[in-house]
C-alpha cells in the first residue's frame, strides 16, 4: 500500500498556518505531513523560515493520526548531530510511531547566513552527513557515548528521554553515492519529483537497492519517499501561475546550489519564465492526468509520496486533492 503525505512548506507559510493545514490533512484523509526545515526561505518578498522543531512538537500535539518528520534537516552545521538526536528522541517519545526524521547533506542559504561558515565542497558535506547519522544513531542506542570522529566529539552524552522504538532516519539524496548510503545506512530514502526518468532508474532507485542489500539488515522495512510537485485546480492557469512562487527550484544546481542570500536567488527565480518555473511540476486541471503521471513513480518502485503545492490557497488543494486525486491513488484497480 502507498501512503500519501502533504509538503508543509515553511519557506512560503508561517508557522500558524502550517499548523491549521497539517490539522486539515488529516482531518480530509493525508496520512503525513512533512516539514522543510529552513534558517532562510528561497524568496526574501513574502518569504517565512519557521524552526521545524519547535513546529513538530506544535503539529503532535494537534493532530493524532498522521506520521510528522522533516524533508529535510541537516544535521551538521547550524544543529550538532547530538542536539538532533535528543529533539527527535523526545518527539518519538511524545508522539510514539508517528515521528520521522529526514536529513540530508544541506544547502548554502540555510547553514551559511546562520553561522558565517564557508561553505565546504560536496565530499565535505557528504563525509559530515556519513559522520552525524552514526553518531545520531549510537546516542539512540547506547549511553554514556564519548564519540571523537572528524568532524563531531560527545563526551559521557547520554539521551536519557528515548521512544521504546527508534524514531525512523531517512536519507535524502540527489545522485548514487548518497542513495546507496540512504539505502545502506537509512530506514529510508527521499527524492524529489520532476527530474529526468533516468536519474531514477539509472541512478538513484538501483544505488538505494544496492545499499539495502549490502547493509546489515537488507531484510528490513525500508521506505522509498518521493516529494511530489503538483499544481491542482479546476482552473488551468490558476495552476499554472501558482508556479512562480516555486521558480528557484527551476534553477540548475549549479545556478543555486552556492547562494546563501534570498534576495539574491529571488532575482534569479524572477527571470525564470513561467513555463520554465512550472516544469517540475505536474501542472493539471484533470485529476486522471494527475494520477497517471503519479502512478509512474508508483511503478518505480516510490511507496510514500508527499505533495508539495505551489499556491496561496493550500486549503484548497487539500480538499481538492483529497476530493479529487487521493482517491484514484488508493484504489488497486487502477
Amino acid at each position: 500500500m502507498i501512503r500519501l503525505g502533504y509538503k508543509a512548506s515553511a519557506e512560503q507559510f508561517g508557522p500558524v498556518e502550517l499548523l491549521r493545514l497539517a490539522v486539515i490533512a488529516e482531518e480530509v484523509g493525508f496520512d503525513s505531513v512533512f516539514i522543510s526545515d529552513h534558517f532562510q526561505p528561497w524568496r526574501h518578498t513574502g518569504g517565512h523560515a519557521p524552526a521545524s522543531l519547535a513546529w513538530l512538537g506544535a503539529a503532535g500535539a494537534r493532530t493524532g493520526r498522521i506520521t510528522l518528520g522533516t524533508s529535510v534537516l541537516t544535521p551538521t552545521f547550524r544543529y550538532h548531530p547530538s542536539i538532533v538526536a535528543q529533539a527527535f528522541a523526545t518527539l518519538g517519545a511524545m508522539f510514539p510511531g508517528r515521528v520521522v526524521l529526514g536529513v540530508g547533506t544541506g544547502e548554502s542559504l540555510n547553514e551559511v547566513p546562520a553561522t558565517d561558515l564557508r561553505w565546504p565542497e560536496a565530499k565535505e558535506r557528504f563525509a559530515r552527513l556519513r559522520e552525524a547519522v552514526e553518531l545520531i544513531r549510537t546516542l539512540w542506542t547506547e549511553e554514556r557515548v564519548s564519540f571523537e570522529g572528524t568532524y563531531y566529539r560527545t563526551r559521557n552524552a547520554t539521551i536519557y528521554d528515548r521512544p521504546s522504538t527508534p524514531v525512523p532516519l531517512y536519507v535524502a539524496a540527489g545522485g548514487p553515492m548518497v542513495a546507496r548510503f540512504a539505502g545502506r545506512a537509512g530506514d529510508g530514502f527521499i527524492c524529489t519529483s520532476g527530474k529526468s526518468a533516468s536519474l531514477y532508474t539509472d541512478e538513484l532507485l538501483p544505488n538505494v537497492s544496492a545499499g539495502v542489500a549490502g547493509s546489515e539488515s537488507p531484510q528490513r522495512s525500508f521506505e522509498r519517499m518521493i516529494e511530489m510537485k503538483v499544481s491542482f485546480d479546476t482552473d488551468r492557469a490558476a495552476a499554472l501561475d501558482a508556479t512562480r512562487h516555486w521558480a528557484a527550484l527551476a534553477l540548475s544546481a549549479n545556478e543555486k546550489t552556492s547562494v546563501d542570500d534570498p534576495l539574491a536567488l529571488e532575482r534569479l527565480a524572477d527571470a525564470v519564465p513561467v513555463e520554465r518555473a512550472a516544469e517540475r511540476f505536474i501542472v493539471s486541471d484533470d485529476a486522471d492526468e494527475h494520477v497517471a503521471r503519479i502512478l509512474r513513480y508508483v511503478d518505480l518502485g516510490f511507496s510514500h509520496l508527499v505533495f508539495h503545492a505551489p499556491g496561496l490557497d493550500q486549503e484548497r488543494f487539500l480538499r481538492l486533492y483529497a476530493q479529487h486525486v487521493l482517491p484514484r491513488l488508493r484504489n488497486p484497480c487502477r
